[in-house]
């Protein structure tokens, strides 16, 4: 199973610091991609269930919304594969004409690409076992226990402040916090009782919910809230109405609701604006 390789978020805002962003001239229309019949989307195909391969071909989630939405333009959808540290600069070097895979909202990003509104939740949550849900109600009930994080996840750096509101609201931070070198080390631990508790986003952790039945259990919104969108070049602001519009509906009309528990297995608390973005 893959661990939703989050540091490529850290790995996509050095590319953003090195500056290797070329621009192209001009604004893509929706006129034109009609003429063409596609619309080209970067992916990173390693990020399930978002968008994976399944016998070599690109699939998941938001492929399945992607080729929904196309639907309103008379075009193709064709998903390209691209390593995620690399995906803004693919976008304006002209790889293709929108992101999709979760992409969160920084403050960095939004100084480079145009975000349509949220579809998917994105903040810190805490997965615990099953059987401990009776006990584990919230994150303040973690006052003694046993934290689990990866090395360099936002769960690293998420954890003193979470500890900090712990003492405050118990007496006590966490008994201990245990660092692994991946997600499903930890997620293993949990189950052999070695934690009580590993952070991680809200999707990710539905997936592993959701791919392991019975076992486990989430604990929503335990740092500050995120959420992710699609993008385009800033130029582009036909794409970006378009995007809106299309997440508008399919919200309203009860599809993204539908693809959310068929992926999830939970349903997303999704905005209907752009939110204030995060450091």
């Amino acid at each position: 199973m893959s661990h939703f390789a989050l540091n490529r978020r850290a790995l996509l805002g050095a590319g953003l610091a090195a500056g290797l962003l070329p621009r192209m001239a001009g604004a893509t229309t929706l006129a034109e991609l009609k003429a063409t019949g596609k619309l080209r989307i970067g992916v990173e195909a390693t990020y399930p269930p978002f968008t994976m391969r399944e016998s070599g071909v690109i699939t998941g989630h938001d492929v399945e919304l992607g080729t929904l939405m196309c639907r309103s333009l008379g075009v193709t959808p064709e998903f390209v594969d691209v390593v995620w540290s690399g995906v803004i600069p693919a976008l304006y070097a002209g790889r293709f004409d929108m992101i999709m895979s979760g992409m969160s909202y920084t403050k960095a990003r939004m100084e480079r690409v145009a975000f349509s509104i949220p579809y998917a939740e994105a903040g810190q949550s805490l997965l615990i076992r099953s059987r401990d849900a009776a006990t584990i109600k919230g994150i303040e009930d973690m006052s003694g226990k046993v934290l689990g994080i990866k090395l360099g996840s936002p769960g690293e750096t998420l954890h003193p402040r979470l500890a900090a509101r712990l003492q405050a609201a118990k007496g006590k931070g966490f008994g201990d916090v245990k660092t692994y070198d991946d997600h499903p080390a930890a997620y293993l631990a949990l189950l052999q009782g070695t934690v009580d508790g590993v952070l991680n986003t809200l999707p990710t952790l539905a997936y592993v919910m959701k791919s392991q039945p019975g076992r486990f259990g989430v604990i929503r919104e335990v740092g500050a809230d995120n959420w992710a969108g699609f993008a385009c070049r800033k130029e582009d602001t036909e794409i970006q109405g378009w995007m809106n519009t299309e997440l508008r509906r399919l919200k309203a009309d009860g599809t993204l609701k539908a693809l959310q528990l068929k992926y999830f297995g939970l349903e997303f608390n999704l905005p209907d604006t752009i939110p204030e973005p995060a450091a």
